[in-house]
């Protein structure tokens, strides 16, 4: 399954345990530091003394769009852009440009001036996906409204405006839209449990409060969208269909979650996931293909903090035997872990520790 990533914040390397169940600050001097690697958070903290479930939190800026006439806010984490990402202080994801083509991306119309940004989908249709094509637009006039992509190309026709495409693809979830928006987690107890934010986004403000989950290798990361819809209303998030192709056009990481093993805070309850790379990295992706693993019952469960190790602990022992079912791979190993793979995106990622 693919996840998109926002933040990256990390333990010190020689940390290798979970955090345990319950979210309780530490002391200062054994407390973990958190680098933002995206300017637009605004606030956060690895765990918290508030709640019961063991995640932080992460305050982020939200962005105005608007989509055919209605308002809509969203938040942007990585660009395929190395200059865009400078510039506006995102993570440059290079390979989000594998997503260039129109079947891979919406559109996104950005403005110099305080217009909100154009945007062609959205959140419960069947072509929204959270990467978008960037184009620029300059008024050759007076400024205007322009509440579609269609008002916006008719306004080009006229000469009313100059739209240029750039080659930026924009890792961008829509937070609130037009007829509904990401739920908030009243509870604040699991992983899921009721949704991913913590608070309900103040468009007045322009901020939004997330979930902040930790990852290895020294990654926290936010949960948005999936691309398998079905799954989407039982995790309390967006469906992001159009976004199931992003695996084959190779625009995905990998992210390796565990259903049994040491307790902790991952996805099932215990250890950590595990990405394949960390944010800032020539391969990073914020989408990620979803791979599953479970301890053999014969084997002693031990934190796993790289791909490499989970790799190792997966195919000790030599064999093993792959099929297909109901569209996803299940991967049976004679060795330490038996494992599944899917093809969903649901992560952010955007701070790394220290």
């Amino acid at each position: 399954m693919v996840a998109p990533g926002l933040l990256a914040a990390c333990a010190s390397d020689t940390d290798t345990q979970p955090s345990g169940s319950t979210a309780t600050k530490s002391s200062p001097a054994s407390e973990p530091e958190g680098t933002p690697l995206v300017a637009d958070v605004i606030d956060f903290a690895l765990s918290s003394d508030e709640w019961v479930g063991a995640f932080g939190f992460v305050t982020l800026k939200l962005h105005r769009a608007v989509v055919d006439g209605k308002d809509a806010f969203f938040i942007r984490t990585d660009t395929s852009d190395r200059t865009f990402a400078g510039s506006e202080g995102l993570v440059f994801a290079p390979k989000l440009g594998a997503l260039a083509k129109p079947g891979l991306s919406g559109e996104m119309f950005l403005f110099d001036d305080d217009h909100p940004a154009v945007l062609s989908t959205e959140p419960g249709r069947a072509d929204y996906r959270p990467a978008w094509r960037v184009s620029r637009v300059e008024f050759t006039g007076a400024p205007r409204d322009l509440g579609s992509v269609e008002a916006l190309r008719q306004a080009e026709g006229k000469g009313q405006v100059r739209v240029k495409a750039t080659k930026a693809i924009l890792n961008a979830g829509i937070v609130k839209w037009s007829r509904g928006e990401l739920p908030i987690d009243s509870d604040l107890k699991e992983y899921l449990g009721g949704g991913q934010l913590i608070e309900q986004p103040d468009t007045q403000s322009l901020e939004v409060t997330f979930k902040l989950h930790e990852c290895f290798p020294g990654v926290r990361y936010i949960v948005i969208d999936t691309s398998m819809e079905p799954m989407a209303g039982g995790m309390n998030i967006a469906p992001s269909p159009a976004l199931a192709g992003s695996s084959e056009a190779g625009g995905t990481g990998r992210t390796n979650v565990f259903m049994n093993g040491l307790k902790g805070p991952g996805p099932m309850g215990f250890q950590p996931s595990v990405f394949d790379s960390q944010a800032g990295a020539e391969e990073w992706s914020p989408y990620w293909d979803h791979m599953s693993y479970a301890w053999k019952k014969s084997k002693t469960p031990r934190v796993l903090t790289t791909e490499e190790e989970v790799h190792k602990a997966r195919d000790d022992g030599g064999a093993r035997r792959v099929s297909r079912q109901s569209g996803h791979k299940r991967r049976d190993i004679h060795g330490q872990l038996s494992g599944s793979g899917d093809r969903s995106q649901h992560v952010h990622g955007v701070m790394s520790c220290r």
